[in-house]
């Protein structure tokens, strides 16, 4: 568990014009209206597209293709099977909060920017709801059993080599990770050439510091570049990095582990993760409860099967 603090976002972007000619191509053909068959948006040989199917429904609530197309664009997944699973998710719970809202009486009082969906999920909540505080006994238990996990976050200094290439181009991603090995090689054979190298071939703004991104802590960044390098040690990383910008060619320039928190630093740490983790269960046990009074039809079409 880690100090709260303000979050961060390392800069690991990729320059105008690192993507390949094929994905220029595709958001050209995307800004002047043409699908992915070629046609203008206008044109009248295009087929005309019929009503999104509905294979998933909340009582009398039904939520189409479309709707699940749209909200999957709020979610981050390894796969776009998990991202849709997710978008369905949260489109069940939206159905079912506003049918027992509906049941229960309870109309929207949106409060500090909220929509109405938000609204209806607190107030539904604030009264439907109930899970326990931990006492000071549970959160000392669960402290002296996990005290090797209660320390301050792990920071590591890094540098790093971007070798853009799109998620969906395949051909430029074999070549970023080709490129990436070959740099790696040559970085064994000179390695005070990282520098050199990060300001003639890197696509991130970093080139300009030799390719330094500092101290990073969990958070800082994307969660796959994270999982990958704070299981690195120091020095040279013997393969690429791979994450939605492309290839990474990455030096780990030093690792600071984190001090153990004492128990007055991690008390009120561990109350809040208690309380959190009690609530969600709480709210998991009513979503099913939701589940039992407004059937839920169709999630065998939606459920991933572990791809």
């Amino acid at each position: 568990m880690s100090q709260t603090r303000t979050s961060r976002e390392i800069p690991i972007v990729m320059d105008a014009g690192a993507l390949s000619d094929a994905a220029r191509q595709h958001a050209h053909d995307h800004a002047h209206g043409h699908d992915h068959a070629g046609h203008h948006a206008d044109d009248a040989s295009a087929p005309v597209p019929g009503p999104a199917p509905v294979w998933l429904r909340v009582g009398d609530i039904e939520i189409s293709e479309a709707d699940i197309a749209r909200e999957m664009q709020l979610h981050r997944a390894d796969s776009p099977h998990h991202a849709r699973e997710d978008a369905a998710r949260t489109l069940v719970v939206r159905a079912l909060v506003r049918l027992e809202c509906a049941r229960l009486g309870i109309q929207a009082r949106p409060e500090d920017g909220e929509t109405e969906d938000e609204a209806l999920v607190r107030q539904l909540i604030d009264r439907e709801v109930d899970s326990p505080m931990p006492d000071e006994a549970a959160v000392r238990q669960f402290y002296e059993a996990n005290r090797e996990r209660l320390h301050h976050p792990d920071r590591i200094s890094l540098s790093h080599i971007l070798l853009a290439a799109a998620p969906s181009d395949v051909q430029a991603r074999g070549q970023a990770r080709d490129r990436a090995e070959s740099l790696i090689a040559a970085l064994k054979e000179t390695p005070g050439r990282f520098e050199a190298f990060a300001a003639e071939h890197s696509a991130c703004p970093s080139r300009e510091q030799g390719g330094s991104l500092g101290w990073i802590e969990r958070g800082d960044t994307v969660p796959e570049f994270e999982r990958q390098i704070f299981m690195l040690r120091e020095g040279l990383a013997g393969l690429g990095v791979e994450t939605r910008y492309g290839y990474h060619v990455v030096r780990v320039d030093g690792i600071v582990r984190g001090e153990p928190l004492s128990w007055p630093e991690a008390a009120p740490r561990v109350a809040a993760y208690l309380e959190t983790q009690a609530r969600q269960n709480a709210l998991q046990g009513y979503l099913e409860h939701l589940r039992e009074r407004h059937p839920v039809e169709g999630w065998e079409h939606i459920a991933t099967t572990g791809d």
